[in-house]
């Protein structure tokens, strides 16, 4: 069977047993069943030396585009999902948001954190940006990373979030999220995330901003 006829299969015995097109997909996840990846979402990810301070690093990435489909499996079968543009402005506007910059998803391998300021979330035209500015390079989790970012070994991204509002396609061949909940979840550096429209690259630093953070920020929601 054909990948095309196993998601027509799929779609088929999703909309005979998903009572509402509102349902959340069952079981949700970013591989076939058995081959044991998580759900998760797409990335682009740099590293910089801060022209201003040689001894620490700044990270920029993007942990999920926005309007891109990609590959899903869930308990019928494959399917592909889109997040759409707005789906992170809700919570991403809380005054108490808590994110955590993380690697593998491990929530005690931290590098930054929102409620520290050492994190920076946005959404862009392009999806959910990250900014962690400042990092210390002599941190067992950054020392970790920063060679594999550089050397390419490393270059995708992935998020945690709750899944507040979506729907499938009235083909039940595509599910659509319209807004998530990110709060006290996770961005993650990952191995591999299920999109495969990501690119990662290191750049030479750059003369110093009187402010790093914001010059970093804007040239991010410039991209």
């Amino acid at each position: 069977m054909t990948m095309n006829e196993r998601m027509l299969a799929a779609a088929t015995a999703r909309r005979d047993a998903v009572a509402q097109r509102a349902d959340r997909p069952r079981e949700r996840r970013s591989a076939e069943a058995g081959r044991g990846a998580s759900a998760r979402a797409v990335a682009s990810l740099e590293l910089r030396a801060k022209a201003d301070d040689p001894g620490s690093l700044d990270f920029h990435g993007v942990a999920s585009v926005t309007e891109r489909a990609y590959d899903m499996w869930d308990f019928y079968g494959p399917y592909t999902e889109v997040i759409s543009a707005g789906a992170f402005s809700a919570s991403l506007a809380r005054a108490d948001l808590d994110v955590v910059l993380v690697l593998g998803h491990d929530s005690m391998r931290r590098i930054a954190r929102t409620t520290n300021g050492s994190l920076v979330l946005a959404e862009t035209d392009e999806g959910l940006d990250v900014l962690a500015a400042g990092l210390d390079p002599l941190d067992a989790d950054v020392a970790y990373i920063a060679p594999k970012i550089r050397a390419g070994l490393i270059d995708e991204m992935s998020f945690a979030f709750q899944i507040e509002l979506g729907q499938w396609s009235p083909d039940y061949t595509e599910y659509r999220i319209e807004r998530v909940n990110i709060h006290r979840g996770d961005v993650s550096i990952v191995g591999y995330g299920a999109n495969p429209n990501t690119s990662a690259e290191l750049r030479t630093p750059k003369p110093a901003a009187p402010d790093m953070r914001a010059a970093l920020l804007a040239l991010a929601l410039a991209r």
